[in-house]
């Protein structure tokens, strides 16, 4: 081969080698990929974004409020709405990241939205009413199996129905995100995460779904519960996981969930986790107050103090878009944040404090103060601006006024850039920065 031809078609590889590897789509070597169900790396089509990014947290941003019903019910322990199962295509209804897995022998991939708030692992399978189109198909996995009520994994899982006597299917109902509602069943299979093959994992198997905030291709639950990931997955992982959620802004980026100790933030600074024996699931941290700019905001304990008896307290949830506070908190903190930054103040959609953003340089730091741990925001994970550059808006919102809710939750908006570590064993939670795109 002649030396011009041969140095030609090297070149050529390097180049094809180089965009293989900065193409921001193709799987990570420091985890599972996490996407924002609006990026370019997305698997649904639709949803597309809005024109802008900020339109598109406004549109996301506007679905909170069900959100937080939902998570209001689960704190509480009370009986989540009902939704009626029946026929309806779902799509995607809140801003949620989804992680691909693969389930059966041979895997089929599933992009599953990842939701630290809930336990079970769910997916559409063969034959469900009112699913999306991407379904697992049981018939086609060698080692699929089913659960029978007999089994203990059926104990453990809400919404269950089973008879009092004998042994039938373990079926059960369940709500999500206030305003849907799915029939599965409980059945195992091979979860493959990356490299790793989790074998008979439990999962529900939906065969009828309702309403339009339900996942396409499902969930993949990482709460605290003894069907969450972290639990089923205890002696391959001694229950640490952590994720890096990239910006809504990061269109063309992704994050990344890393499994195990392995590869974790050596000196990561760590809070306790609290927990709600009536709802294990849920990860509470002891936040103990909230500084804007050099200010601590004189905020009544009562309101960010934890009690299991009514599941008052302060939560970190992957679904939620805007950090949410209850009335009296959020009221205090905006207050003093609108102290420091010259007006006038307007509200967009679901900010009730936007201003011109040539004021954004007088913007406080705000910062969140949790038992043994300050996390300092950065502006992206405070602010929000105008697709036209003309607004900055704090965003950050009080509980809707229809909830009777006692329930903060602190969201992926203010996650975005930082390393959020659990370690569900020794119940602490970890926060460092990091450049998660």
């Amino acid at each position: 081969m002649d030396e011009p031809v041969k140095a030609l078609l090297i070149l050529f590889a390097l180049i094809i080698s180089c965009t293989q590897a900065t193409d921001p789509c193709t799987s990570r070597s420091d985890g599972l990929s996490i996407m924002h169900v609006y990026g370019k790396c997305s698997p649904f089509d639709p949803p597309k974004p809005e024109p802008t990014w900020f339109s598109t947290v406004l549109e996301m941003a506007s679905k909170d409020p069900v959100r937080i019903t939902y998570l209001s019910s689960l704190a509480a322990g009370r009986k989540a709405v009902r939704v009626p199962i029946g026929p309806g295509q779902q799509v995607i209804g809140v801003g949620n990241y989804v992680v691909r897995v693969k389930l059966g022998t041979p895997g089929q991939t599933m992009y599953m939205v990842l939701d630290t708030s809930n336990d079970v692992a769910w997916t559409p399978c063969s034959g469900c009413t009112g699913c999306s189109s991407a379904m697992f198909s049981p018939n086609s996995s060698a080692t699929y199996g089913s659960l029978d009520c007999s089994q203990p994994q059926c104990t453990q899982v809400r919404g269950l129905q089973c008879p009092a006597t004998g042994t039938a299917a373990c079926f059960f109902n369940q709500t999500y995100g206030g305003d849907s509602s799915f029939a599965a069943t409980l059945v195992s299979d091979a979860m493959t995460l990356g490299n790793d093959v989790v074998p008979n994992y439990a999962f529900g198997c939906i065969v009828s779904a309702s309403g339009g905030s339900l996942p396409p291709q499902g969930l993949l639950g990482l709460g605290r519960g003894p069907m969450s990931l972290p639990s089923q997955t205890t002696s391959l992982y001694s229950g640490i996981f952590s994720y890096c959620l990239p910006s809504f802004r990061s269109y063309y980026f992704s994050g990344s969930l890393k499994l195990g100790p392995v590869g974790q933030p050596k000196n990561i600074r760590t809070t306790p986790l609290l927990r709600n024996p009536r709802r294990p699931s849920l990860y509470y941290v002891n936040l103990i107050g909230i500084s804007v700019g050099r200010v601590l905001v004189p905020v009544d304990p009562a309101s960010l103090a934890f009690d299991p008896a009514n599941g008052a307290g302060t939560v970190i949830d992957s679904g939620t878009v805007i950090t949410r506070f209850v009335q009296p908190v959020y009221t205090a903190l905006r207050d003093e944040f609108r102290k420091q930054v010259q007006g006038p103040f307007t509200s967009l959609g679901a900010f009730d404090t936007c201003f011109t953003a040539s004021n954004e340089a007088s913007a406080p730091t705000i910062t969140f103060h949790f038992q043994d741990l300050d996390l300092k925001l950065s502006m992206e994970n405070s602010l929000v601006h105008s697709s036209a550059g003309s607004l900055t808006c704090l965003a950050m919102a009080a509980a809707p006024n229809n909830v009777n809710s006692v329930l903060n939750v602190i969201a992926n908006l203010q996650q975005q850039n930082l390393r959020i570590m659990f370690d569900t064993v020794n119940s602490r939670v970890g926060i460092a920065k990091e450049l998660c795109n």
